[in-house]
């Protein structure tokens, strides 16, 4: 651990090492996370638990303290889990689905395509299966029906004899749809986490902590972590009545990787409760209890101990290739499954899925990075991009794709030949989508649309997109240009290459899980020699970083071939470079070591 270096003493040391990066191969420049005025935080927890104080400054950055580090080293339920009544709706919702579950009256489940949709189905199947019931299943098809519950949809589940329908991961914009299921003698629960607009849809209760009305302070939650609470009040409601007499009552823990799976791969901040729920989800998860996820898993070739980046970049895409390539209930459907055997085709099939995903993203990402570069001569603050044909399942990833690569908020939309469009949108941080989405719907520039900060769907024809365009010019101009005017790369501290071991690794698996609101440690690697750069795929660069004393550190920059960051290292043999980016723990092989995942880069003095 000596080759950890604080933050003042490399300052003091080198200035330019790395705090003095104001231009780094991707334009950023370079800041300490740590906000000065927690310094001394950060040296109490450090001295009162015997760590070295990187690692306190770690911490610090990311809100503990030297008084509660225990609870927050040791994310748990009993400390961090609301009471769910707090939320608005949930005890009538409750009491209903209690009374449902006793009287074994009819009940579907609407949910959405995505992980977090599937995983909010699996667990209230998983729920009832454990009280003897089962409840039919309506996830929409992405392509050809879109987001949300229509009409058509939930009237249909009423009219199959369904009494009470629970949508979840969506129904808080789904008034009309409501309205016919109502029409039609069923009763709605809505359970969702999307953002809301004042009036809410005349269902039997919103379950919704992003709901304007609601004051529980959990709108960082995911659709799975509301299901969640769900179910904890339910059991709570079917105790008060007698239900299980002597009986086990359901295990709620055991639900837990479903919980962590989709608070992961939705993407939303990692604090509070979702902190223990992802946390206690991967324990769940290391037990492969699930025949779903195990069989996903083993497909996957996971050999590891699961991770946030596990469930993230490797179950997550999988389990979203159903819905994104034409088969929206697959995911819903592996993630109740207890059958092996049906289990292990389901995953086959979602790996083939997979597969033709990429190829077809990889198509579309190719003529959207050359239409992207034609965008920004507009000199608009986002990016607008269209074409006839594209494949409306990969929207999102792309315009994920484009807005990472150049820094502006994104539009990407797939024409219908009857001048229809289907859009996706991802936006850059501090700048809202969902809002503007929201009031461009309002206004009559949209025909649908909603969605979260980061991320937006939306609806529109031809003749709107001249407004929509003009719409978005003046919306954004204050706060992409705030956003884009200084663009700093936090760091979390620096290193050498001898720092990045595994005792190293061991205490940053100590303050994780990371995430969004909880972000993965960037550590900068000032001056190190570089060897060994190669490229791989024409897209990823591999190289060793060497210290001045010969440690080496085995590095890798993903997507990055004909990007800025990749020129740089590319160029970069036998000089010396300031290096940013996160370390990983490299299994390959049945090997145990550490790699650094390169995300900036910055030249030294030297390497001119």
């Amino acid at each position: 651990m000596t080759a950890a270096l604080s933050f003042k003493k490399l300052a003091h040391e080198s200035p330019s090492a790395f705090l003095g990066v104001e231009r780094s191969a991707r334009g950023m420049r370079w800041v300490e996370r740590l906000d000065p005025s927690r310094a001394a935080t950060a040296l109490a927890i450090a001295q009162a638990h015997g760590l070295p104080e990187l690692i306190g400054r770690l911490l610090a950055a990311r809100g503990a303290d030297a008084a509660t580090l225990s609870h927050f080293l040791d994310p748990s339920l009993r400390h961090l889990l609301p009471d769910p009544a707090s939320l608005q709706d949930m005890e009538p919702a409750a009491e209903r689905f209690a009374r449902a579950i006793v009287a074994r009256e009819p009940i579907a489940i609407f949910g959405d395509y995505d992980v977090d949709g599937a995983a909010s189905v699996a667990l209230i199947q998983r729920f009832l299966r454990g009280h003897g019931q089962i409840a039919a299943t309506y996830i929409p098809d992405r392509l050809s029906e879109g987001y949300g519950p229509t009409p058509a949809s939930l009237a249909g589940l009423a009219e199959e004899g369904a009494r009470l329908i629970i949508t979840v991961d969506c129904g808080t914009a789904a008034g009309p749809a409501i309205e016919a299921a109502n029409r039609c003698g069923a009763e709605i629960i809505v359970v969702d986490h999307h953002q809301a607009d004042e009036e809410l849809p005349p269902a039997f209760a919103v379950i919704n902590p992003n709901r304007q009305d609601d004051l529980s302070g959990q709108g960082h939650l995911a659709a799975a972590g509301v299901v969640f609470l769900f179910l904890v009040a339910t059991t709570r409601a079917l105790r008060r009545d007698g239900f299980y007499g002597g009986s086990a009552e359901p295990d709620l823990l055991g639900l837990l990787d479903l919980v962590a799976l989709a608070t992961v791969c939705d993407v939303v901040p990692l604090k509070g409760v979702n902190r223990a729920l992802v946390a206690k989800g991967l324990q769940v998860l290391r037990l492969r209890h699930n025949a779903g996820l195990r069989a996903l898993a083993d497909v996957a070739r996971i050999d590891a101990a699961p991770t946030c980046y596990t469930l993230g970049f490797i179950l997550g895409p999988r389990i979203n290739a159903g819905g994104r390539i034409g088969a929206s209930g697959l995911g819903a459907k592996l993630l109740a499954c207890d059958d092996d055997s049906e289990a292990r085709v389901i995953a086959g099939k979602l790996e083939a899925l997979n597969t033709e995903r990429k190829a077809i993203e990889e198509r579309m990402l190719g003529e959207a990075f050359v239409a992207a570069e034609r965008a920004l001569e507009t000199g608009r603050p986002f990016i607008w991009l269209g074409a006839d044909g594209w494949h409306k399942g990969l929207l999102g990833l792309v315009a994920g794709r484009i807005a990472e690569r150049f820094h502006l908020p994104t539009f990407v939309t797939a024409w219908e030949p009857d001048g229809q469009g289907t859009g996706s949108a991802r936006s850059i941080a501090s700048v809202d989508l969902g809002r503007v989405v929201r009031d461009a719907v309002h206004d009559g520039l949209l025909t649908t649309g909603g969605g979260h900060a980061m991320a937006a769907g939306f609806k529109l024809g031809r003749r709107q997109e001249a407004g929509m365009l003009a719409f978005l010019g003046e919306r954004l101009a204050v706060s992409v240009a705030a956003a884009t005017a200084s663009r700093p790369l936090a760091i979390d501290g620096a290193l050498s290459s001898a720092g990045a071991n595994i005792e190293f690794m061991a205490l940053l698996d100590r303050a994780g899980p990371y995430g969004a609101g909880h972000p993965e440690p960037r550590f900068a690697f000032p001056a190190h020699r570089m060897s060994r750069v190669r490229i791989i795929n024409d897209e990823h660069v591999r190289c060793t970083l060497s210290a001045a004393n010969g440690w080496r550190l085995e590095a890798a920059a993903f997507r990055v071939g004909d990007t800025p960051l990749g020129k740089l290292l590319l160029k970069a043999e036998g000089t010396t470079l300031h290096v940013a980016g996160h370390l990983r723990r490299d299994t390959w092989n049945g090997r145990d070591g550490v790699e650094l995942i390169v995300e900036d880069a910055a030249e030294t003095s030297g390497s001119r």
